[in-house]
């Protein structure tokens, strides 16, 4: 049976949680948001994304209610925000900090926001219990928080957020305290909880792996603007420009010139060189300026001139990153221009074909580069 793929950002009829409409934000003369317009649906795992003053944090807090718009609208569920308070909006934030209570112990933790609303001492018990289910936390309820290692801790920040039944649940930074390992493993669970609570998760992160992994979209941002919104595929994929194309992944960036040849391009990009072939759905006309953005997995390397490849250059490694399960070569073409290529260490160390100051062939498909304006 095929899964239907969720996807309310295509169907017109699909009405959005949250809407930015044309949402400003100024700091005196510094205007950190500017003029941004964004929809985010139910249900979603939305990722914004971008360098350290980008306007991420902004955006998110102005969601929260802890900011306020200079000039636009936010609506959640079509109600307008403008004048309801962050403790009278059906959200809640979770710091990078986590901010639990060090004398309370978890379970007490977990219940704090309940217990200030009032509710049944009963629902209270229910509700925490729940929830140190679904975090998997049962066995350190009665731990205060010095007790407990990072990654608990953060759930514990998590179920206290969730406690309280948010349409919307906004997470800042929330693996940023977390090593490497420990990272992977808990964005993984916050998939799982998300999906298991529908509740709409959108989280500001730096980490491109991170907003890649848990998210349906991605925002990236750039100067208080929303540059490219996608899912993690397309961002990876099909960038719409070289700040995107950059921003994301590991990337070479060739700068050349179009010329229209059958149903693709010829891309002149050095002076001797055989142009490079490359097919796009995007219109050039000839002699335009462009990027042609390619990703290093998708070049492969080889000590002779691959007969079968629309795409080939020589140059000389001059650098290689062994990173376990792949290499990536640093190859310098005749110009100057360096090119990274990866490659799959199927083989044992002793036994790889290239090293350092080799002679080698880089070679690519007409279709695996995405080329771009300038």
């Amino acid at each position: 049976m095929a899964q239907t793929v969720f996807a309310p950002w295509d169907d017109p009829q699909a009405k959005p949680l949250i809407q930015f409409r044309n949402v400003t934000k100024r700091f005196g003369d510094f205007t950190a948001i500017e003029n941004l317009t964004q929809d985010i649906y139910e249900k979603e795992f939305f990722s914004l994304l971008g360098p350290s003053g980008c306007g991420k944090t902004t955006l998110m807090r102005m969601l929260a209610g802890f900011e306020n718009v200079t000039e636009g609208q936010i609506l959640i569920a079509g109600q307008d925000m403008a004048n309801v308070p962050p403790n009278k909006r059906a959200v809640n934030m979770m710091f990078q900090s986590y901010a639990l209570f060090p004398h309370l112990s978890v379970w007490e933790n977990i219940a704090f926001g309940l217990k200030r609303e009032g509710k049944p001492k009963a629902e209270i018990e229910a509700r925490v219990d729940e929830m140190l289910r679904l975090t998997r936390l049962v066995k350190f309820a009665k731990r205060k928080p010095h007790q407990i290692s990072g990654g608990q801790r953060q759930r514990v920040a998590l179920a206290r957020s969730l406690a309280k039944a948010p349409k919307l649940l906004l997470l800042d930074e929330p693996l940023g305290a977390l090593d490497k390992k420990l990272r992977q493993d808990t964005q993984f669970e916050l998939m799982d909880i998300q999906e298991k609570t529908g509740t709409t998760f959108v989280i500001v992160t730096h980490d491109q792996e991170e907003a890649m992994t848990v998210s349906s979209r991605v925002a990236v941002m750039d100067e208080g603007r929303i540059i490219q919104v996608a899912t993690p595929a397309q961002i990876y994929e099909a960038p719409n420009c070289v700040y995107v194309a950059d921003f994301i992944g590991e990337v070479n960036i060739i700068d050349g010139s179009a010329t229209r040849e059958g149903d693709g391009y010829r891309i002149a990009w050095a002076e001797g060189q055989e142009p490079f072939v490359a097919k796009t759905p995007s219109s050039f006309s000839d002699g335009q300026r462009c990027h042609i953005a390619i990703r290093p997995e998708k070049v492969a390397i080889s000590a002779d001139r691959p007969d079968d490849m629309a795409n080939a250059v020589e140059g000389q490694i001059i650098d290689i990153a062994y990173l376990g399960n792949i290499s990536t070569y640093h190859v310098k073409l005749g110009n100057g221009q360096m090119i990274k290529a990866q490659a799959a260490n199927t083989r044992r160390l002793s036994r790889r074909s290239f090293t350092w100051e080799d002679r080698v062939w880089l070679s690519w498909t007409d279709t695996a580069a995405v080329v771009l304006e300038s």
